[in-house]
């Protein structure tokens, strides 16, 4: 079966839905299906990696209303209107993967969110989180994205000897702030925890300034961004991670990739991010720096409650393994190969 991925952002743009990308492309390559990307990121000079599948990047209107018209079944990582025209033309089954949420209002404004939710009538949707199914009230399956095993397990010659890490961008929506305020509160209670803050961004300098003020530089490292193995490792020395995400996530792989290193996860109420968490750890309220010094009081002094979700991890990793996305999304490619639609017929193989 010739499949068609349309990714507005992919490799060697970095970010989540670029790996989802990525991911899929690979995995049903491996699977046996024939495999076209086509994107509008540019290659890079320095970009020598090969793959299995074939990139299109920038086409023409002609060449992408051809690359349609090859295609046994078109899917959309992200819904993407200058890549997805076509589909009036040439009569496909077609699929659509939410990985950000399908606002009523937002971008260029809600004229242009009205057609991307038109869109959306004319295949089978799929969403990285129940959240963002239900935030879209749009039929659909859930389908959770996948994190590197290969990379991201126990390391065993690693010695866990800090408390606390968070990973992502520096940024007011990731809420590092709010954990630092935390930390800053257990320590005027005398009970300080070490931290570790992973990732870069504009927020950078105003975190060190605010963990300084508070009496905390011994305490908080700063490590900037880390990837690959060297982010697994030092994912690996903390016994929790702290997610106080005042975004609405979607379904953050970090949080997973902190569980198969062997942390706890606490993190805010937002959007798939419980989903994320599952038993493996604690949920607090949003932007609320005491109910997150309060949940790290707890794991870090309940030693019943802390083994209890360390527990639960190796059965809930199975929920984001790559065989369980492959075998979701070959189930989604049958669905909408065999259903008859105003735009996606059955097709033969």
């Amino acid at each position: 079966m010739r499949i068609l991925i349309c990714s507005y952002d992919f490799y060697p743009r970095i970010g989540g839905t670029e790996t989802a990308g990525l991911t899929l492309a690979t995995g049903l390559a491996e699977r046996g299906y024939d495999i076209t990307v086509v994107t509008v990121s540019p290659a890079t000079d320095e970009d020598t990696a090969t793959f299995p599948f074939r990139i299109v990047r920038n086409p023409g209107p002609l060449e992408l209303l051809r690359l349609f018209k090859a295609a046994n079944l078109v899917w959309h990582n992200q819904v993407s209107l200058r890549l997805l025209w076509p589909i009036l033309l040439v009569r496909r089954p077609l699929v659509l993967v939410h990985h950000s949420p399908l606002a009523t209002d937002t971008g260029p404004g809600p004229r242009f969110s009205a057609l991307k939710r038109m869109a959306c009538m004319l295949g089978h949707n799929a969403f990285v989180s129940e959240a963002y199914r239900e935030a879209a009230d749009l039929p659909g399956r859930v389908i959770y994205n996948t994190y590197d095993e290969a990379t991201f397990h126990a390391w065993p010659d690693v010695v866990r000897d800090r408390d606390v890490v968070f990973l992502g961008r520096l940024v007011r929506e990731k809420g590092a702030d709010i954990l630092i305020d935390a930390l800053a509160s257990l320590a005027a209670e005398g009970t300080p925890l070490s931290a570790t803050i992973i990732g870069s961004g504009p927020e950078e300098q105003a975190l060190k300034t605010q963990a300084s003020a508070h009496g905390l530089a011994e305490l908080v490292e700063f490590t900037g961004a880390l990837r690959g193995e060297t982010l697994a490792r030092t994912l690996a020395r903390h016994r929790l991670m702290a997610m106080p995400s005042r975004w609405f996530e979607g379904l953050p792989i970090s949080a997973v990739e902190a569980l198969a290193c062997g942390c706890v996860v606490v993190g805010a109420d937002s959007g798939g991010l419980p989903e994320a968490i599952g038993p493996c750890g604690m949920v607090v309220a949003k932007d609320s720096a005491p109910a997150l010094a309060a949940a790290l009081t707890r794991l870090t002094t309940d030693a019943t409650l802390y083994e209890s979700c360390k527990a639960q991890i190796p059965q809930h990793l199975k929920l984001f393994s790559k065989s369980a996305l492959m075998d979701n999304c070959e189930r989604l490619i049958r669905e909408a190969t065999l259903s008859k639609s105003a735009i996606g017929g059955q097709v033969n193989e």
